[in-house]
C-alpha cells in the first residue's frame, strides 16, 4: 500500500460564495484514489477559501508551512485561476514561487504544492465538463448552482479514471492534470 496523505486544498473565493471547495470535493470524492486519507468526519479534503488571487498568493507560504509542521502525510494543493493577465499556469506559479520565496519557503517545499490552475476561470473547466467545449479566451459563465459544480468534478472524475483523450483536455485543465498525476506517481512510489 502506498503511503496515504491528507489534502488541504487553498482556494479563490470567499467562505459560502464559492463553487470551488464543492468542486474539489466531489472530484476527489468521486476519484478516490486509495492514497488519500480522509479528514475527521466525512470530508475527503480540508478545503481553506483564500479570498482573491492576490491574497492566495499571500496566503499560500502560510499554509504551506502548515501542511509542513503537520509531516508528510499532508499535502497542499492550490486552485486559482489566471485571469486575463496571465499567459498560462506556469507564468502563475512563478508568481506563487517569487512570494513564497520572499516568505522564506524553499525550492523543495515549494515543489511538493499540487497547482490547479484554470484559464479563465474554473467555470471555463464546467462549462467543458458540461458542454464539451469552451473558449479559455473567455470567462466561462458563471455558475450558479453547487449541483452544477458537483457534477462537473465527478465528470472529471471519470474521465480522468478512465483516461478519455476525447475531446481535447482545454490547455488549462491538460496542464493542472499533470500535476495531479504528479503527485498520484509520487505517492504510488512512495
Amino acid at each position: 500500500m502506498a503511503n496515504r496523505t491528507q489534502i488541504v486544498c487553498l482556494h479563490e473565493g470567499k467562505q459560502g460564495r464559492s463553487i470551488d471547495p464543492v468542486f474539489i470535493n466531489a472530484f476527489l470524492k468521486q476519484l478516490q484514489p486509495n492514497w488519500i486519507r480522509p479528514w475527521k468526519g466525512s470530508n475527503i479534503v480540508r478545503t481553506v477559501p483564500g479570498g482573491g488571487r492576490t491574497e492566495l498568493i499571500e496566503r499560500m507560504p502560510t499554509e504551506l508551512k502548515l501542511v509542513l509542521s503537520m509531516g508528510a502525510s499532508t499535502t497542499l494543493m492550490v486552485w486559482a485561476d489566471l485571469d486575463d493577465d496571465m499567459p498560462n499556469g506556469l507564468a502563475l506559479k512563478n508568481r506563487f514561487w517569487a512570494v513564497a520565496q520572499e516568505k522564506g519557503v524553499s525550492q523543495a517545499e515549494f515543489d511538493q504544492v499540487v497547482f490547479a490552475i484554470a484559464k479563465d476561470r474554473l467555470e471555463n473547466w464546467i462549462e467543458f465538463l458540461t458542454a464539451g467545449a469552451t473558449n479559455e479566451s473567455i470567462e466561462g459563465p458563471r455558475v450558479k448552482h453547487n449541483r452544477e459544480a458537483a457534477d462537473a468534478g465527478r465528470a472529471l472524475a471519470d474521465r480522468c479514471r478512465s483516461n478519455r483523450q476525447v475531446p481535447p483536455l482545454p490547455r488549462s485543465l491538460k496542464w493542472s492534470c499533470l500535476n495531479w498525476r504528479a503527485l498520484s506517481e509520487r505517492m504510488a512510489s512512495a
